[in-house]
């Protein structure tokens, strides 16, 4: 088994589309045996699943997703695990005992024209509206 976990300061990095480094964990037996982090090289939103696909990650950990990155995802087999915050260790730590806590229904929607932007967390909104927002800056702070 390999996990991705988008990743930024040791944390689970919020805005898969915006994720520039990946920590990537060889699992055996349940247990992690090794890890790297892994740079992007700048591929975005769509182009990331088949980034991950290529490192021959089954499984992902993140933050907020959008629906086009869920369904690359999905066509690359990768099992998504979507709106966790906190340590990217720990993430992976509770994946393997079952104790994950994740939001299959967490989505990072960009609204355009000043309606907002919401990244899944329940009540929280970055602050940030209109084009151009970097969601992976504020969101899940």
């Amino acid at each position: 088994m390999k996990i991705a976990v988008t990743y930024e300061d040791g944390q689970v990095f919020q805005h898969f589309g915006h994720s520039k480094l990946f920590k990537v964990y060889e699992v055996e037996n349940g247990a992690v045996r090794s890890s790297q982090v892994v740079a992007t090289g700048g591929s975005g939103h769509g182009a990331l699943a088949g980034f991950l696909k290529m490192l021959g990650a089954d499984t992902l950990i993140c933050g907020g997703i959008g629906g086009g990155a869920r369904t690359a995802l999905a066509q690359a087999g990768i099992q998504l695990y979507p709106g966790v915050t906190g340590n990217a260790d720990e993430a992976v730590e509770a994946l393997l005992q079952g104790r994950l806590a994740f939001n299959p229904d967490t989505v990072c929607a960009h609204h355009h024209h000043g309606e907002g932007h919401d990244c899944g967390s329940e009540g929280h909104d970055c602050g940030h509206h209109g084009e151009g927002h970097d969601c992976g800056h504020h969101c899940g702070e």
